[in-house]
């Protein structure tokens, strides 16, 4: 009030004062007095006082201010006043919609509108000056403009203080990441302008598989500072191609604008996995945590915040339950996941004292001469009602509750007791979920299981991942101990998929190490360095006096090229699936216990066989057709008859997939189709495109503004104008023909 006062005074000397303080000598005519007034005032520090031309350039300003700014007055007088600050600053909690330079050229009054000064030579250059502005506009007798009078104040630590607070209330005080709140509003904002600029934006949700047991084992403030670790490797992954934050817990979010390619959604998504589950160093310990990826995209996942993240929520737990430390992407046959992961643990406790599981064991050969030396035990689920079920599905499950205990328990006694059966130069392998193995009373329920059956100790192989070295290191050493004093084996499985797998081969006695089937699936390409590692983790398992199993063998050049590297201990699909205790029994009967490989003589990625009904486009017709089996590359596909080679078509998908390709080999009814772009992982063993028609397009086309549903569009209404006769003849599989 003081400066607008001075201001107001200032202006009426200027224009000619009529008041009765002018008109009876008061000390508002004494030029002098005035002058001294605002002299005090500015020296005061309480504010400042500008003017400026009536092309806003400045044509006084406070002394106080050029101290201030650490300019030179020399370099503020003629200066445009405008360009002493940065424009459209945002108050803390209140957005100012008009800048100062837009209020200025209307010739508007300036009401404290906050502004951060750009120019000078600050002493501190980590701080900024932040000023609350005010002015008028002047205005001659015949109401012609001659500038600006205002005043500023210096409001930098009150603003400063305001910025704290504001980023306390929208960012996580642990990780500095973005907090919920904030993340909302901007997904919201996001979502609501590219509406009208029908532009995609993917939401990707994340979760830390195993993060409670680490705050169980290791305590809170290790939980704490993991979760700042994983905020960093976050940052690091995903860079400026997105904003990242923390829901809370262990819940982590991820915006990705204008991203709808899910091939490169997938592979930013297996790369968040990997980098994520490498171990953290934790008060000189290891903490060894995973993750989970859900992720939908806008506009086919859903058109409003809402729908895009239970979207990628629905997607999250279907990676979740489908074994962890996967990414899935959302689909519209996804179920209620977490109702359904609780249907299935009560299914599953019911099917363990029922006995509905059983246990499959997979040989192990020798590669020399194809002697069974080894045999792993596998779960096997057969649910009355849902079929097999996978371990995949069900140990994540049973991980999570107290039942790892029992299930690991009863599996652990039927192996032994199966393994009895065998002869005594095989052994039995047993899986050890980390869950087991953390639990002091383990070697207790290995030495009972091994007391009940009869088997010897060096028969029994514990295989165990490196997740069991997560927490309490001095308990993980003493259970180790424990173990080696029963007399039994320890395999170190999945070798070489961690960044410390080496150093857990110099501090735990592990007898044998397994090549993890990743490298054997590329070991024949050329341009990967599988093979090389391979020969490498041999080598080093060799130096250190332990054995070496190669698993994931599926074909003779995978053979050919593990045994050149040094592999003596092979198995995989190319010798045997897991076998029933009465099919391994049936073999030990027949003599030597042996098993000759047979498969296919060269690996290829997996061609999965679908029976699925699709559309395929040619010219302006779209024909019903059955799709026999579907690869990266192509199709094969049943249906139409007279379609010549080299024919370009597009397959229909369903959910807005369109496929472009072009027809390589035909005979009779079937068609293969090579695709001119391949498909990419759905995250959930599946395969899809790598873009999808946008829901906005379909609308154009008759669909309704919604997320897409399955099925197939009607192509039919995109074609304007009269089609042309159908060129080949359609026929229902099965042999009954029917005309286009």
């Amino acid at each position: 009030m003081a400066v607008k006062g001075i201001l107001q005074g200032l202006s009426r000397k200027v224009n000619g004062d009529t008041s009765a303080a002018g008109q009876n000598g008061y000390a508002v005519s004494d030029a002098k007095l005035r002058l001294a007034v605002l002299d005090d005032f500015e020296r005061a520090g309480i504010g400042w006082i500008w003017a400026t031309d009536p092309d806003g350039k400045l044509i006084y300003i406070s002394s106080e201010a050029a101290a201030r700014f650490d300019l030179p007055m020399q370099e503020l007088i003629g200066r445009p006043f405008t360009s002493l600050f940065e424009m459209d600053t945002d108050n803390p909690g209140e957005r100012s919609d008009r800048s100062l330079n837009f209020q200025l050229k209307a010739h508007n009054k300036v009401q404290d509108l906050t502004v951060r000064f750009a120019l000078g030579r600050q002493r501190d250059a980590d701080r900024q000056i932040w000023l609350s502005v005010s002015g008028f506009p002047k205005f001659d007798s015949s109401n012609k403009f001659e500038g600006y009078r205002g005043s500023a104040n210096d409001i930098s630590v009150e603003y400063e203080r305001k910025l704290v607070d504001s980023r306390m209330a929208e960012y996580d005080s642990l990780t500095g990441l973005a907090n919920r709140h904030y993340m909302n509003r901007r997904l919201e904002s996001i979502i609501g302008a590219f509406k009208s600029a029908k532009r995609s934006c993917a939401l990707m949700m994340l979760d830390l598989d195993k993060f409670k047991r680490v705050n169980d084992t290791m305590g809170h403030p290790a939980g704490d500072a993991l979760l700042v670790q994983v905020a960093e490797r976050l940052r690091g992954i995903v860079g400026n191609r997105g904003e990242i934050g923390r829901l809370g817990g262990d819940e982590f979010q991820i915006i990705l604008p204008d991203l709808d390619d899910r091939g490169k959604l997938g592979e930013l998504a297996n790369k968040i996995i990997q980098i994520l589950s490498q171990p953290y160093p934790i008060d000189e310990k290891r903490a060894i945590i995973g993750t989970s990826v859900g992720i939908a995209i806008t506009p086919y996942d859903g058109v409003e915040r809402e729908e895009l993240i239970r979207s990628s929520d629905l997607a999250l737990y279907a990676a979740k339950n489908g074994g962890r430390g996967q990414f899935r992407f959302y689909s519209e046959d996804l179920k209620d996941e977490e109702e359904e992961r609780e249907l299935l643990l009560e299914d599953l406790r019911i099917g363990l004292e029922s006995g509905e599981l059983t246990l499959g064991y997979q040989p192990v050969v020798q590669a020399s001469d194809n002697t069974v030396v080894c045999l792993e035990a596998l779960m096997r689920w057969e649910h009355a009602e849902r079929g097999p079920v996978s371990p995949e599905l069900f140990i994540p499950v049973a991980e999570e509750t107290d039942l790892i205990n029992p299930l690991g328990e009863w599996a652990l006694n039927q192996a032994c007791k199966d393994a009895l059966e065998w002869p005594a130069t095989v052994r039995v392998a047993v899986n050890v979920s980390a869950v087991q193995f953390s639990n002091p009373e383990f070697p207790d329920v290995v030495a009972n299981a091994l007391a009940h059956s009869g088997l010897a100790p060096d028969r029994l192989e514990l295989e165990l991942t490196e997740s069991v070295f997560v927490g309490d290191s001095e308990t993980t050493e003493q259970i180790f101990s424990d173990l080696k004093k029963i007399g039994v084996r320890l395999a170190l499985d999945d070798f070489g998929t961690g960044y410390s797998s080496l150093s857990y081969l110099r501090s735990a006695p592990f007898d044998k190490i397994k090549v993890d089937r990743t490298f054997v699936d590329s070991c024949t390409q050329k341009d990967q360095n599988s093979a090389k590692i391979i020969a490498a983790i041999i080598g080093l398992s060799s130096a250190l006096g332990m054995e070496t199993t190669v698993e994931g063998v599926e074909a003779f050049d995978q053979l050919e090229v593990v045994r050149k590297k040094g592999a003596k201990l092979i198995q995989g699909f190319l010798y045997s699936a897991a076998l029933p205790q009465h099919d391994v029994l049936r073999l030990v009967a027949s003599g030597e216990f042996k098993i000759k490989p047979e498969g296919p003589e060269k690996y290829r990625p997996e061609r999965r066989s679908v029976f699925r009904r699709i559309g395929l486009i040619h010219d302006d017709h779209r024909y019903d057709v059955v799709m026999r089996n579907l690869s990266i590359t192509g199709a094969l596909v049943e249906g139409l008859l007279g379609v010549p080679v080299d024919t370009p078509v597009v397959l229909d998908l369903g959910a807005g997939q369109l496929v472009v390709g072009t027809v390589s080999r035909t005979e009779n009814s079937e068609i293969a189709v090579e695709f001119e772009t391949p498909l990419v992982s759905d995250g959930a063993g599946g395969l899809c495109t790598r873009h999808r028609i946008s829901p906005y397009a379909l609308a154009l086309a008759g669909m309704p503004l919604t997320a897409l549903a399955p099925g197939d569009y009607p192509h039919d209404k995109m074609i304007d104008g009269p089609k042309s006769a159908p060129q080949f003849i359609q026929v229902a599989v099965g042999g009954q023909s029917k005309a286009a």
